[in-house]
């Protein structure tokens, strides 16, 4: 017994020897605010720091050298942290090996672009009120850059709430003579024309091509509301109309349903696309009726991955809770009846055949679609006040966000996809 004392005392000096101090950014219930924590983390790497991600500990904990400069954002955003010692390092290494846990190093920070269209206002996207809110830099992208090359810039995209059908999502019948209906209309057809297209869709459709190719070479997608649906919806549409002659000026295609090429699409497949203009939806994907007949006291539930060989979803279902409660968009949920079998189904809504948050691989690149509008919001409506994050700094569901904006940020290898 006194030589196993003097072994392992041995193994605590080595241990206290090796690793220094260290900074951990827990992101359990004792986090304080887990939205700027990210922001927190992302500020590490940009400055050269190393970090640490601690998948499934303390729900996906942030661990970073000892530096005052880190623990100063951290308070400056009021993210919670501690100075731990070289042993208490060494314990949390144990314990990730002996259990669910995996340690990501996060090496390079994602340069971020957001598409969005320029009459949008910026609140009005989740992801931009999440990126803003963590103090994480985006550039903003639509149709002209797209098209002329520029996300190969960019290691992370994200797509705003487009109808890359091209029908202005739906809101014909309810919203056609808005003002800001008639603004939208009017810039994407300034916009097609200018790019030297006839139709909005005929844009719309190119730029989907576009962004595919960006996946395909590499590039990192995420997705919410309806450019989830419709974005799929236009690549399976190629070279036929489903768009009724209210928005382009020419009749559906009779066959059109016969004519769509589920090859074509990143995730969803059999599915039926909604050409009857006053109808507010494109097709049987979206879950948004059965979501609200349930109301807002519902949720959906995380899937729990094994950390150690599945770390991409993983990754992106890290959080402080495992049940996060439903929120309504253009597009809410996926039924699972339409998602493809090669996509990893993240998260649904229990005891239904509703998907809401999905994961998958194209090429050298890879796709997450959200479903929904707004985490915080349960019913978004158009010329509602913007969500304030100060209000919901422990957001579960903002959290599957931003998990998605450090993803491109892990190193190469340790991804075992």
């Amino acid at each position: 017994m006194n030589r196993i004392r003097v072994a392992l005392c041995y193994l605590l000096f080595v241990a206290t020897s090796l690793f220094g101090e260290r900074i951990l950014i827990y992101m359990d219930l004792a986090q304080t605010d887990h939205l700027r924590a990210y922001g927190a983390a992302y500020w590490a790497i940009d400055n050269g720091w190393s970090v640490e991600w601690f998948l499934n500990y303390r729900s996906g904990s942030f661990m970073t050298d000892a530096s005052k400069d880190i623990e100063r954002v951290c308070k400056l955003k009021g993210v919670s942290y501690t100075v731990i010692s070289g042993s208490e390092v060494a314990q949390i290494y144990r314990t990730i090996e002996e259990n669910n846990m995996e340690v990501i190093l996060l090496e390079k920070p994602p340069k971020i672009a957001v598409y969005i269209p320029p009459n949008s206002e910026p609140w009005d996207d989740a992801v931009t009120l999440a990126l803003t809110y963590a103090g994480i830099p985006y550039d903003k992208v639509w149709d002209e850059e797209v098209l002329s090359g520029r996300l190969d810039e960019y290691d992370w995209l994200h797509l705003h709430h487009e109808d890359f059908t091209g029908q202005y999502g739906k809101f014909y019948a309810s919203h056609r003579n808005a003002d800001w209906y008639k603004k939208e209309v009017a810039t994407n057809e300034r916009m097609a024309s200018k790019l030297g297209f006839k139709k909005v869709s005929q844009s719309k459709l190119m730029v989907a091509k576009m962004i595919k190719e960006y996946v395909s070479k590499g590039g990192f997608l995420f997705a919410m509301c309806s450019a989830t649906d419709t974005y799929e919806i236009a690549l399976s549409a190629e070279g036929v109309d489903i768009v009724p002659q209210e928005f382009d000026g020419d009749k559906v295609d009779p066959n059109c349903q016969e004519k769509l090429d589920f090859e074509r699409s990143f995730a969803f497949e059999n599915f039926k696309v909604e050409v009857n203009p006053s109808v507010y939806e494109h097709s049987n994907i979206d879950t948004y009726m059965e979501s609200y007949r349930r109301g807002s006291n519902t949720y959906f539930t995380l899937f729990d991955f094994s950390a150690k060989y599945d770390p991409v979803p993983t990754m992106l279902t890290q959080n402080h809770v495992a049940l996060i409660k439903e929120f309504l968009g253009q597009c809410t949920g996926y039924h699972k009846k339409c998602v493809k079998s090669s996509v990893v189904i993240m998260a649904e809504v229990e005891g239904t055949n509703e998907v809401k948050y999905i994961h998958g691989n194209y090429g050298k690149g890879t796709f997450t679609y959200l479903g929904g509008h707004d985490p915080e919001d349960f019913a978004h409506r158009i010329g509602d006040p913007p969500t304030e994050l100060e209000l919901h700094k422990n957001s579960p569901g903002y959290r599957l966000i931003l998990n998605n904006v450090l993803f491109p940020a892990a190193k190469k290898k340790e991804l075992k996809t």
